[in-house]
């Protein structure tokens, strides 16, 4: 409740967590909301040229090269694209919490080949990993969740690794193993609870970044394949197009733009409001 009080307070985060959960709606209603199929195409929805149609009153964000209705395409779109964000940023988030938690507990060599592992991850482009993993199996929505997960997933790791470390020397841990609690009460009893608002904060951040690397694979043509839509390649299919058609970059660009901005509102205000050490300062 305490968290809630300070969020209605931050005029910002509201706005942004408005905007967040309006953007699931759209997603998860999207054969209600959308005025058409995303694959139908329209005779009428082309000039007599072949070329797309600018926003008008039946074709609202206007149509695309296909004479495709683009507002549809982007409502389904944001349901692949919140699919990717979320599932790969949740699956990012297990396996960081999972190596910092395991390292910063164990230490010594195990915790050593950890984090050494995941410097390893953090230090390899994470780009040119994705591009290569999508290449080599060919790209899917799955696969590209896949991809996104295991190259995101280090820097949790050792946020979580750098807090349990810490935690481990406080005076309650060694009392715990003074009175002979196992491994799996002190971590799941004590550590974890106290590492789940640093969890909260990564995992609410991390979907603004999973969902803005979806976009970028599937604008660089491995990531989501047409003709299942996804904001990243539909800017991907109208980018030749930007001077004669600039609405078909436009309206998906900005709704990335817009979510990502959403995200890092609120996990800016959870950041504040959970961390004790920025608390009051704004």
């Amino acid at each position: 409740m305490n968290v809630w009080r300070g969020l209605l307070r931050r005029p910002l985060a509201m706005a942004g967590l408005v905007v967040a959960l309006a953007f699931v709606v759209i997603a998860v209603f999207a054969p209600v909301i959308a005025p058409y199929a995303p694959e139908e195409q329209f005779f009428d929805g082309l000039t007599l040229e072949g070329s797309p149609l600018p926003p008008n009153e039946r074709f609202l964000f206007g149509t695309d090269l296909l004479g495709r209705d683009l507002l549809s395409r982007m409502i389904y779109g944001a349901r692949t694209s919140l699919i990717v964000g979320l599932l790969a940023n949740g699956i990012a988030l297990l396996i960081g919490t999972s190596v910092g938690i395991t390292a910063g507990f164990l230490r010594g060599l195990p915790g050593a080949i950890l984090m050494r592992s995941t410097d390893l991850v953090m230090a390899f482009p994470a780009l040119i990993l994705a591009i290569t993993i999508a290449a080599l199996k060919g790209p899917s929505l799955w696969l590209v969740v896949l991809v996104i997960a295991l190259v995101n997933w280090g820097p949790i790791a050792r946020v979580v690794f750098s807090e349990t470390t810490s935690l481990a020397e406080r005076e309650f841990i060694a009392a715990e193993r003074a009175i002979g609690a196992d491994t799996s009460r002190i971590l799941f009893k004590h550590i974890l609870p106290h590492l789940l608002p640093i969890i909260i904060v990564w995992g609410t951040l991390g979907i603004s970044t999973t969902v803005l690397f979806e976009a970028l694979l599937s604008y660089l043509g491995v990531g989501v394949q047409p003709p299942e839509p996804s904001w990243g390649n539909i800017v991907y299919d109208g980018q030749s197009y930007f001077q004669s058609a600039p609405w078909l970059v436009f309206f998906p660009g900005f709704a990335v733009a817009l979510l990502a901005l959403a995200v890092n509102l609120v996990g800016d205000a959870l950041r504040d409001l959970l961390d004790p050490t920025l608390r009051g300062r704004h």
